[in-house]
């Protein structure tokens, strides 16, 4: 038996969380199964312990879209038991059991092996939205972003993805303005390695004109809508702007003008189904890249009793960092 928390959905559709015991016999197919030691939050997260989004296919349901542990059985000749691995994506917790629970089994191919040089309780400090911030600063970094080329800009800054995507860009050299609308989070992005604090009023509205100053470098936009839009006329000649989010909606009011007249590119990062390959790289460059005193000060802990309100203080906007979150206590 181990404990993990469920969801269920009653008659009237309403769901509801909360921790049980299971038998491994209930868990769903898979050639790994894994002793989790670690899980976090992030916002689809908030959405399947809650009333699920859409992302849900059936219940009762066991959320955790990440998770890290130890290899505790497995089929496939690529793991043994005893080996650390990490989970992020693959519609883990969505469609398939996830990591909020004491066992997980799933299929040999959505693990990664833990890279030397991190720990469990790190892993999930970096979690999905630590994973996609790498990714993002990657793909700016192959489109020619480089530090000497000016400020880059940070949208959602507090969040999970911006805080992480501020250490790395700090920590890598470059200039980074941190966009946020919580004012009480100016210290906190500031010692992460922000040199610059953006209201989010500032950028939040899209303007007529189509092109404004060149200002931006480089964006990793976790917010999309007007912001996005009013941003895109901001960057300058050749620069990119990674979409990783879409916290102030999914439209994109914005004209093909500062495509075709600056040469910008808007470049979609999607962490869910990476290759393995880049799934490596993007976790060794966390190793480097990443500073571990910076993601520990983003870290809050939590238990498994403690997900049902962090859900919904995720969804609301309210979480700040990351949340690692230990099954086993």
């Amino acid at each position: 038996m181990f404990k993990a928390l469920v969801v269920e959905k009653d008659d009237e559709g309403k769901t509801h969380a909360a921790v049980r015991e299971l038998d491994e016999a209930q868990l769903p197919d898979g050639e790994v199964t894994v002793s989790v030691e670690y899980s976090t939050v992030n916002y689809k997260d908030g959405l399947c312990v809650g009333p699920g989004g859409g992302l849900v296919r059936n219940y009762p349901h066991v959320p955790g879209i990440d998770f890290a542990g130890t290899v505790a059985e497995s089929d496939d000749p690529r793991y043994k038991a005893g080996d650390a691995v990490v989970l992020t994506g693959w519609r883990v917790g969505e469609a398939h059991w996830g990591g909020y629970s004491q066992k997980a089994r799933v299929k040999a191919d959505w693990l990664v092996p833990l890279p030397e040089g991190l720990e469990a309780r790190q892993a999930m400090a970096v979690g999905t939205a630590g994973f996609t911030a790498m990714l993002a600063v990657m793909a700016l970094e192959d489109h020619g972003m480089k530090p000497e080329n000016g400020p880059v800009l940070v949208t959602g800054a507090a969040g999970g993805v911006g805080s992480v995507a501020t250490a790395i860009l700090a920590n890598l050299g470059y200039e980074v303005a941190a966009a946020t609308g919580r004012p009480e989070t100016e210290e906190y992005l500031k010692r992460l390695g922000a040199s610059r604090i953006v209201a989010r009023d500032e950028i939040n509205e899209t303007v007529k004109r189509p092109l404004e100053s060149e200002t931006w470098a480089g964006c990793v936009d976790a917010v999309g809508g007007a912001m996005l839009a009013r941003v895109l006329g901001q960057m300058k000649y050749g620069a990119s702007v990674a979409a990783v989010g879409l916290a102030g909606g999914a439209g994109l009011p914005a004209t093909v003008i500062p495509f075709l007249l600056r040469g910008v590119n808007l470049l979609g990062i999607d962490s869910v189904l990476q290759p393995f390959e880049n799934r490596q790289r993007a976790w060794q460059r966390i190793v480097t890249d990443l500073p571990m005193d910076k993601l520990e000060a983003m870290v809050q802990p939590a238990t498994l009793s403690d997900l049902p309100a962090l859900g919904a203080d995720i969804l609301k906007g309210k979480v700040k960092g990351r949340v690692v979150v230990d099954v086993n206590s």
